[in-house]
């Protein structure tokens, strides 16, 4: 058996986690540090680039939302085969999803083209602000095939315990991007001044050259699975089995771009600004729930192999474990927000305006941080155990179903303090149904 196999099954568990869950974390800091630098330069540029940039967010998130929720098909698939012992159809479902990840990138080239410029227009009607938002748009999505591909052979080495690689690869293409940012935007070393087009060429050049590092480590790397075209076959059941997972999991990651959208057009009734405020809490987020993230990346191939071994006790324990890890980092994000809002701010050179409208709004949101943790692990959990549709209920009720009806009637009382409001209450209401659900599910497997 695979070392890394052999781990998953018999190592106790807090330093199993610990070994898979740091290099994501890790990795996962890094990429949300590197989503924010990227916006601290444009905001340099003046609050139009800032808000044309924040306006494509959702668009560009639903690029990641299809990589990430399809690679946890993918993930989820392998690890189970691999504790059931199934090394053969492992190994094709890790070559079936490189492929549909190409037939996703097409596709996305189409879709960046018809759907950019309409898009933005929805939200403003500032020539300046869709000029530039288009630009970036059309770059990062009709050139995603970098992140789409990039992602779904992250997830196949995850299934496998290979953390250290995907935290590597993460942070050669973070740091790429980071250099590359001010060079490209404010023109450096003799290349021209590209604006909000250079942060876009600067995001595609990193997801670029983390796939070809991940394409050469796959050509040399000896693996328990083989990732080849001879495993690509058109198998029903199989590719069946990728979407069920895939398809709520790309759905539940695709809410935010969906939230941000219709709250979005909320906001912009009161100013451009709150839409800006939106679109940097958002940033902010990513760098607090990506860590936590980071956790639940690795607790998926142990509940998965363990699930697929019917190792109960263990599986149990990683969620008890799991939950824990990331209720620190929840608390930390609430501490962070709770206390220093303005230096926070300051990052995006917020004006008087800004800050005015920022410091309440990430004092009030940051309150639904901790008990989010709930919502976060268990959601995870049920992807892992190939449970798409409970994942994808968690999410809904987290980010859609509760928050862009009382965000609504709320706001028409309280005004943008209203759709503050929404968030930490929507948390709450989610992670009631994560516990009920996850119950039940623990005491019938």
């Amino acid at each position: 058996m695979n070392s890394k196999q052999e781990q998953m099954k018999n190592r106790p568990i807090f330093p199993l986690l610990v070994s898979m869950a740091i290099p994501m974390m890790f990795s996962m800091l890094i990429q949300s540090l590197y989503n924010i630098i990227d916006s601290i330069f444009v905001a340099r540029l003046g609050n139009d680039a800032l808000t044309a940039v924040s306006l494509v967010f959702p668009l560009q998130n639903l690029v990641i939302a299809i990589a990430v929720g399809f690679g946890i098909g993918v993930s989820s698939c392998i690890s189970i085969n691999l504790g059931s012992k199934n090394t053969k159809r492992a190994s094709q479902a890790a070559s079936v999803g490189i492929i549909l990840s190409i037939v996703h990138s097409i596709l996305f080239v189409i879709f960046g083209l018809l759907v950019t410029k309409p898009f933005l227009r929805m939200f403003s009607s500032n020539e300046s602000i869709v000029e530039m938002g288009s630009e970036y748009g059309y770059i990062v999505l009709c050139l995603s095939f970098g992140c789409l591909i990039q992602v779904c052979i992250e997830k196949i080495f995850q299934s496998l315990g290979e953390m250290s690689i995907t935290m590597i690869v993460l942070a050669v293409g973070a740091i790429i991007n980071i250099i590359l940012d001010p060079i490209l935007i404010f023109g450096k070393f003799g290349f021209p001044a590209m604006g909000v087009t250079g942060a876009a060429i600067a995001t595609v050049i990193g997801q670029i050259a983390g796939l070809i590092l991940y394409l050469i480590v796959l050509a040399y790397k000896k693996l328990p699975i083989q990732v080849s075209l001879r495993n690509v076959h058109i198998n029903k059941p199989l590719i069946k089995q990728l979407y069920s997972v895939g398809v709520p999991s790309s759905i539940m990651m695709s809410l935010p771009s969906v939230l941000v959208s219709i709250l979005n057009g909320m906001l912009v009734r009161f100013s451009e600004v709150h839409v800006s405020v939106l679109g940097i809490y958002y940033k902010l987020q990513t760098f607090i729930y990506l860590p936590a993230n980071g956790i639940v990346q690795g607790m998926r191939p142990i509940v998965g192999y363990n699930y697929g071994a019917k190792q109960k006790d263990r599986l149990h324990k990683t969620l008890r474990v799991s939950l824990l890890f990331a209720a620190a980092i929840m608390f930390i994000g609430t501490i962070v927000s709770l206390f220093i809002p303005q230096q926070i701010l300051g990052m995006f050179d917020a004006d008087v305006s800004m800050l005015e409208i920022g410091v309440p709004a990430l004092r009030i949101i940051c309150l639904g941080f901790l008990i989010s943790t709930f919502g976060i692990i268990y959601s995870g959990a049920f992807e892992a155990l190939g449970m798409g549709f409970q994942s994808l209920t968690i999410s809904l009720l987290r980010q859609f179903v509760i928050i862009i009806p009382l965000s609504f009637l709320l706001s028409r009382f309280l005004g943008a303090t209203g759709i503050w409001v929404s968030f930490p209450i929507s948390e709450v209401i989610a992670a009631i149904v994560a516990i009920i659900l996850m119950r039940k599910t623990l005491k019938s497997i």
